[in-house]
């Protein structure tokens, strides 16, 4: 399988994804349409689908582009996400499988920054959009803490290790030195930082990461170690866990 991450806006990133050798491939959150169909011409590739992971405009502003210029395509999202997502003609549901471009796609619904929010395991990778990113997680616009630990800790986290990592964004710098001062004592965290802002500094991307290396280096995946309570002390690990995230919303 072959994933090709195509830049857009100002740190998303969408992913055009294919069976090796294929042709067709489907896009996984195109927030414009143009960085988009600039790669699809340069890989020469079809696009056959359009996969959404919540409905937030950054994730969906080029589905109608796409579109308009390549025809009806299937866009696929959250069965809560009718209305929100635009151009959404099918309803995705937890673990319902469904195929496009050759591949099979599982969606795990993993509510927290939005109530739709889905994640789409594909062979060894999951795209999290802005559900888990680079050593983060993103801001609770309409979950809970709860809701959001259990789709990190209880879903995502618990894929095997060895799965690859696409995120919605270029978080990884930020989340990196957030983790380093919520757990400063984690040397894959100070490994990490440096290898990231190395990538960064010569204009390269951070992503893929590994379920292995999140759960190694993610402070939101990481609240039910003592090394994270002992600076965010709670009566539970879902109070951890809201602790870790007030505190990322104001870190600078």
């Amino acid at each position: 399988m072959r994933v090709i991450p195509v830049p857009c806006l100002s740190d998303n990133y969408a992913y055009l994804v294919a069976r090796d050798g294929a042709k067709e491939a489907f896009v996984v959150d195109p927030s414009e349409s143009e960085p988009v169909l600039a790669a699809l011409a340069r890989e020469g590739l079809t696009l056959v689908a359009i996969v959404n992971t919540h409905h937030h405009h950054d994730h969906v502003g080029g589905n109608q582009e796409l579109r308009e210029k390549l025809g009806p395509l299937p866009v696929y999202a959250h069965k809560s996400d009718v209305g929100r997502v635009p151009e959404q003609t099918a309803q995705v549901e937890e673990d319902q499988r469904f195929s496009v471009a050759g591949l099979e796609l599982r969606p795990l619904h993993v509510p927290g920054h939005t109530l739709g929010a889905v994640a789409y395991v594909v062979e060894d990778a999951v795209f999290t959009g802005d559900t888990l990113f680079v050593a983060g997680c993103g801001r609770l616009f309409e979950g809970t803490p709860a809701q959001m630990n259990e789709s990190l800790a209880g879903k995502l986290g618990k894929l095997p290790p060895e799965t690859r990592v696409y995120c919605g964004h270029e978080y990884t710098v930020s989340n990196l030195r957030f983790a380093a001062f919520a757990e400063p004592d984690n040397q894959a965290v100070v490994d990490k930082l440096e290898w990231a802002q190395a990538a960064r500094e010569k204009g390269e991307g951070t992503v893929p990461s590994t379920i292995a290396d999140e759960l190694a280096t993610n402070p939101f995946l990481r609240c039910e170690r003592a090394s994270i309570q002992k600076h965010f002390p709670a009566a539970s690990v879902d109070e951890t866990f809201a602790a870790v995230r007030r505190a990322k919303d104001s870190f600078r």
